[in-house]
């Protein structure tokens, strides 16, 4: 009888997710997982995913489910769409695989893949043909957070042959896809001549370069720890702004890592090379420097002694007229009052009557304020740099003004006299809630 192959790390206290492909690793992953009963209890469940790349893929689709049914194990077929948009088709089918895979899993669910040593040795090579630093080079992680839950791979210290005597003696059957022998993909000239190659000579090939993704991966943790003390100390209020005098301190190496740790953070796309390169430029130029970089649906900005990053967020649109009662949706946020007017108040000094007493709209540039105990109105924009408002805060700020068109307040920032003397007044308060 074939040694079975271990789990490792232990099989975790959470339910299952298994990505099940109908081949043979992901087959012995799923037999593995069925047969232990403490993964049973704690819940497991599997999911295919239908590329429709092949003519055979409902025939796999198929296999999954018989299987599935066999081991008494709830199957879910997700079909997708493969683009491969500027990528290759087997990174846009992989991309495709991965949206399925989080969009499925549950909250707290455990995703578990069959990657063994022998994939995560192409992977450290492939990733070193590319010039991969180390956190390219640690390659596949055999745990890791995953959409709303954790990917888990738990073959990783077994070979492909140790699975394939195991499956055969269990007598599992598995579905074989014929472009998993295609050289055309990089990944598979790797596995069918690069590496079998390379073991002739150094037999031991495949687990050194696994090994050596071992080692990356432990490096890469002091060097992520190291991150992590570094970004806290730059760290404002807000968790999008870092403060530009000690980030520009850092060494390039380690700002460069900062700033791809934090973009990461707030979930932006990977901050690439020339990001990196445009953000040092800014943190180098002088206190009153402005500035941004701009890379897929994302952004970085300086502003005085800030950096933020952020997705552009939207503006409020056109003119909308608010009575003051309800919350107003206005460019994902929320402006209300506390307490609403009722029905029949009006602003003073209008009189009271059926038309909405406020008009909310977008800054366009000129707008003028009357501070409290100020004899004389002020441009708002300057109002709102003494306030140290950054400018992708004011771009997104609602205006209130009366039906006479003065300016009575910029979000809940800055207020007119008239507009602060009423709310003292009637014990009201106006509140802006930019996210909503």
């Amino acid at each position: 009888m074939a040694a079975v192959p271990v789990l490792d790390p232990a099989p975790p206290e959470a339910p299952v997710l298994v990505a099940y492909s109908g081949g043979l690793d992901s087959g012995v992953l799923l037999q593995l997982l069925a047969d232990d009963p403490l993964v049973r209890r704690r819940g497991l469940r599997a999911i295919h995913v239908h590329h429709g790349l092949h003519p055979e893929a409902d025939d796999w689709a198929r296999h999954c489910e018989r299987r599935c049914r066999m081991l008494g194990v709830e199957l879910e077929v997700v079909a997708v769409t493969v683009q491969p948009d500027g990528e290759g088709l087997e990174a846009a089918a992989r991309s495709a695989r991965h949206r399925a895979f989080a969009a499925h899993l549950c909250p707290g669910e455990v995703l578990a893949l069959a990657h063994h040593r022998n994939d995560q040795a192409e992977t450290f090579l492939q990733r070193a043909l590319r010039a991969s630093g180390v956190d390219g080079l640690a390659a596949m992680r055999a745990w890791r957070s995953f959409g709303p839950g954790w990917m888990w791979r738990p073959l990783l210290g077994s070979e492909r042959g140790q699975l394939l005597a195991y499956a055969r003696a269990r007598g599992l059957q598995w579905v074989d896809d014929p472009s998993n022998d295609s050289q055309v993909h990089d990944r598979n000239l790797l596995r069918h001549r690069v590496l079998p190659l390379l073991e002739t000579r150094w037999p031991h090939a495949g687990a050194a370069l696994a090994q050596a993704a071992q080692l990356q991966q432990e490096a890469l943790a002091l060097l992520e720890q190291e991150d992590a003390q570094a970004l806290a100390r730059l760290r404002t209020a807000d968790p999008a702004c870092l403060h530009v005098a000690p980030l520009a301190a850092l060494a390039p190496p380690r700002q460069a890592r900062v700033l791809r740790r934090w973009t990461g953070e707030l979930g932006l796309p990977p901050l690439p090379a020339q990001g990196v390169a445009e953000a040092a430029r800014l943190l180098a130029e002088g206190s009153e420097a402005r500035g941004s970089f701009a890379w897929q649906d994302a952004c970085i900005r300086r502003w005085r002694g800030l950096l933020w990053a952020g997705r552009p967020r939207p503006g409020g649109g056109g003119q909308v007229h608010w009575n003051g009662g309800a919350p107003l949706r206005w460019g994902g946020g929320s402006l209300r009052l506390d307490p609403p007017l009722a029905p029949g108040e009006a602003f003073p000094p209008q009189p009271c009557g059926t038309d909405a007493p406020f008009l909310v709209h977008p800054r366009a540039g000129g707008e003028r304020i009357a501070l409290p105990g100020r004899a004389h109105t002020h441009a708002l924009k300057h109002v709102l740099q003494d306030l140290g408002v950054p400018p992708w805060e004011r771009e997104r700020l609602p205006l209130l003004s009366d039906r006479a068109g003065a300016v009575l307040a910029a979000g809940d920032l800055a207020l007119s006299a008239s507009m602060d003397a009423w709310l003292r007044a009637s014990g009201r308060r106006l509140r802006w809630n930019a996210n909503g």
